[in-house]
């Protein structure tokens, strides 16, 4: 999953692709380099950062949506937290919503419904503004988990259909580093039935703790490092800045778990 922030000011690469014709250009690009979905937003979610009205989010992230999808068949994911954003990407041609509030609003699991769109239910604990405030759990991989079973046990009251159905823990989303480690070792407590994992590391704030180094180009290799864990350790899908350095990543981890190679990547 590549990332494609239509804002000015997300934490890793704000402003860069503001501009339609940029974005899109990335958006291509990504897809280019063996990106499996596109994941576009127009609100930025870093810790602190300020909401956006639903008209300014539209503003951004529609057009690109637009040319992306008369460009090429990549799935294309809209990262929002609003109803209103969600059914408008897609009725112009996203096909998942990936929304970090974990469709709490029952309108999203409705626009999901009616529309057979894929979700993908994230954790996090508050909002963007407070999130990072000191963090608490008393077991953050039980509690994490205990969300994705209520939510998932609502959306299919909803009518979205269990197959279309993805869960990420929000690594970074009101987690203080103990809490990110302690659910990227454990994964397979994690996973509620046979829905995909999805997991967001890239460039986040506790690469840079862990190597001591706050620059954000120091980052990408050990993205690249958790990539390769992750795939092994049964993530499976990886939602990443730098597509062309982790998709090899997983070309090579896969060929060593034994993949069957395919045109696109490696397949059980």
């Amino acid at each position: 999953m590549g990332v494609l922030n239509v804002t000015p000011d997300s934490f890793s690469d704000g402003g860069l692709f503001g501009d339609t014709d940029r974005a899109v250009t990335h958006g291509l690009q990504m897809a280019a380099e063996g990106a499996g979905i596109l994941d576009i937003g127009g609100e930025s979610t870093r810790p602190g950062a300020q909401p956006v009205s639903a008209e300014e989010e539209l503003r951004r992230v529609i057009p690109v949506i637009r040319a992306l999808r008369d460009q090429t068949k990549v799935l294309i994911s809209i990262d929002t937290m609003k109803p209103e954003v969600a059914e408008a990407a897609l009725d112009t041609g996203a096909d998942i919503i990936n929304d970090i509030t974990g469709l709490l609003d029952p309108r999203m699991a409705e626009a999901a419904a009616r529309s057979g769109a894929g979700v993908i239910v994230m954790h996090m604990q508050g909002t963007p503004q407070t999130m990072q405030q000191a963090p608490h759990y008393d077991d953050v991989v039980a509690e994490v988990r205990a969300f994705f079973e209520t939510q998932i046990g609502s959306l299919t009251e909803a009518g979205v259909a269990p197959e279309r159905i993805a869960l990420d823990p929000g690594i970074g989303f009101g987690k203080a580093l103990e809490h990110n480690l302690a659910l990227l070792r454990s994964l397979p407590a994690l996973r509620v039935s046979n829905h995909p994992l999805v997991i967001g590391v890239s460039r986040k704030s506790t690469l840079g703790r862990l190597i001591n180094d706050d620059r954000m180009e120091s980052r990408a290799w050990p993205t690249v490092a958790l990539t390769s864990w992750l795939r092994e350790n049964g993530a499976e899908i990886l939602r990443v800045h730098d597509v062309k350095a982790n998709v090899q990543a997983l070309r090579v981890t896969e060929a060593i778990l034994g993949f069957e190679s395919t045109p696109e990547g490696f397949t059980a």
